[in-house]
């Protein structure tokens, strides 16, 4: 209650007597005290009762007052029933710190005006709690009822004055409004928090794209983080409230993805009957079915997400079939495949290479962020028709295991038409041990002798065999080179005027 409610209670006979100018502090509670040093039990916004039972003499009033404003007491209310009125020194002292000073009559007990102000505190907190309970009651029907996440965001702002939006792991908004730099930054926020919610703050003095911004971001549901979205809410949320309008939007995304499962279910199906030779008429409907016209170019995006030592949750084909749907803010959707998930993504007038370079970018921001889960994805070049899609799921297949013989990332069908296609065919240990064979005796000379053999070498396969080439890129005499090489075949028993050997030698640098 505020502190002008207070005084204006009839039979309470409360006077004023300093702090005219506070008359709208809200008061929280009461505390009944005549200790000269009662710091140990003040806290912010209390009416604290007194006796004056403390005071001594005119010098005790300064101190006394002094610890009360320093704990951001609310008033302070002197019973006149010790010294038949409220001394002047304390008046001063309250009037010079800017606190209230209220005078309680004999005939009021404290224990009336603790009643009182109690009493009233319940019944604003129940008001407020009804409030509350309208509000909560007003957004769960919007959702309940279909409202959109826009639509959601919008009443959250009305009804609560929070301002949110939803963002993918990789940064995109899903809804609401916020500046893509802040998406990005604050999905990286989430991916690496060690626990949601957390309150992230701009860093001005860093060049920190939030600026002098706060948010509170949550986790919208408990979907793997790498295929989750974030509830941002600017500035520092309740958790209750963010917890609530969280549950909402995981409300929104659950009718959403039923929907989804249909679409997944219908390209499970098309995939499974390309390969199996299906009647081409019928591989066409399907297409159509799937929302791509028989004549529209398509790529094929194939993807998986390992978690290292995870031994529950989704496994690698359907998390990296959640992920990439993500990644491609749901504008396909990925079926669960044998080895890994499948999407056909229409490209309507979106080169191959351009939708690569898209998932390049924002798979790099889920890497950047997210520690512990290895996300690689194969895209397909330009393919049109079904009796293409077996052919663009196997050449995506490839493309997504030379992404996972390098650690994850995106590859593209353009670069499996080289020795990379053969390379990752052959288990990893193979190609150790290959790498190892030719090249061992190369490195054992270079670190003994402080030599450069292995740079030499790669230098000298680049220039084709060039001697002079060889030399100006390494910036050492031809001489050198000659020296250098006659080493590298004396150590490796290969002969580097050899192709055969030449294509060794050089797929060995690659293996390893």
């Amino acid at each position: 209650m505020l502190l002008r409610d207070l005084l204006a209670v009839p039979e309470l006979r409360l006077a004023l007597l300093a702090g005219e100018d506070a008359l709208d502090r809200e008061i929280g509670g009461v505390l009944i005290t005549d200790l000269p040093d009662p710091r140990r039990y003040l806290s912010e916004g209390l009416l604290v009762l007194t006796g004056l039972m403390w005071r001594r003499g005119a010098g005790d009033s300064a101190g006394f007052v002094d610890a009360l404003v320093d704990a951001g007491v609310a008033a302070l209310g002197a019973g006149d029933a010790r010294l038949g009125l409220v001394p002047d020194d304390l008046v001063e002292a309250c009037r010079e710190r800017g606190l209230p000073l209220i005078e309680v009559p004999v005939e009021v007990s404290f224990g009336a005006v603790t009643e009182l102000v109690d009493r009233r505190i319940t019944a604003i907190r129940a008001g407020d709690l009804r409030g509350a309970l309208g509000r909560h009651r007003r957004i769960v029907a919007a959702v309940a009822e279909g409202a959109s996440l826009g639509e959601l965001f919008a009443l959250v702002s009305a009804e609560l004055g929070v301002a949110a939006a939803v963002v993918t792991a990789a940064g995109s908004v899903v809804a609401g409004d916020l500046p893509e730099e802040h998406a990005v930054r604050l999905a990286r926020d989430y991916l690496s928090a060690v626990a949601l919610p957390v309150v992230v703050r701009g860093r001005p003095g860093r060049r920190d794209p939030l600026g002098e911004a706060a948010y509170t971001v949550f986790a919208v549901d408990r979907s793997p983080r790498a295929a989750g979205w974030a509830l941002v809410c600017r500035g520092e949320v309740d958790a209750e409230i963010g917890f609530e309008l969280a549950a909402c939007v995981a409300m929104e995304r659950t009718r959403l993805e039923e929907g989804r499962r249909v679409e997944r279910r219908l390209a499970e199906q098309l995939v499974a009957l390309a390969f199996a030779g299906g009647d081409p008429s019928e591989l066409s409907a399907r297409l159509r079915t799937c929302g791509i016209d028989v004549a529209e170019p398509y790529a094929v995006v194939t993807a998986t997400a390992a978690r290292q030592g995870a031994s529950d949750g989704p496994d690698p084909a359907l998390l990296g079939g959640r992920v990439v749907e993500e990644l491609l803010d749901r504008r396909a959707v990925a079926a669960a495949g044998a080895d890994g998930s499948v999407a056909l993504v229409p490209l309507r007038g979106t080169a191959a290479g351009e939708l690569a370079g898209a998932l390049r970018e924002r798979a790099a921001r889920l890497a950047a962020g997210l520690a512990g889960t290895t996300v690689a994805i194969g895209v397909s070049g330009e393919l049109t028709g079904p009796a293409a899609i077996r052919g663009g799921v196997e050449e995506a297949g490839h493309a997504r295991r030379v992404a996972e013989a390098r650690g994850g990332g995106v590859v593209t069908s353009d670069e499996i038409y080289t020795h990379a296609l053969l390379l990752a065919t052959v288990p990893g240990d193979v190609r150790r041990s290959f790498a190892d064979r030719l090249l061992g005796p190369l490195f054992d000379y270079d670190r003994s002798h402080g030599a450069e053999l292995v740079r030499t070498l790669g230098a000298f396969l680049d220039c084709a065999g060039s001697w002079n080439g060889c030399a100006e890129r390494l910036h050492v005499h031809v001489n050198t080179v000659r020296y250098r090489v006659r080493r590298i075949e004396e150590l490796t028993g290969r002969d580097l005027s050899s192709m055969a050997d030449r294509v060794d030698l050089f797929l060995a640098l690659r293996a390893g």
